[in-house]
């Protein structure tokens, strides 16, 4: 991995980091490469004690 790829697999991650509030960054790992990254957000609904 050259600089350049390195610094936009950076930029990926900490745009990912900075607008995830719940949830997980999976990275996907072939030959020693990251060759996917994963963004699962959760999002938390507010209990309504109405139901």
């Amino acid at each position: 991995m050259d600089a350049s790829e390195r610094q936009e697999l950076l930029a990926h991650l900490e745009k990912m980091l900075e607008t995830l509030k719940f949830g997980s960054v999976t990275l996907v790992i072939q030959d020693g490469k990251i060759v996917l990254i994963e963004r699962n957000e959760k999002v938390r609904l507010q209990s309504n004690k109405h139901r």
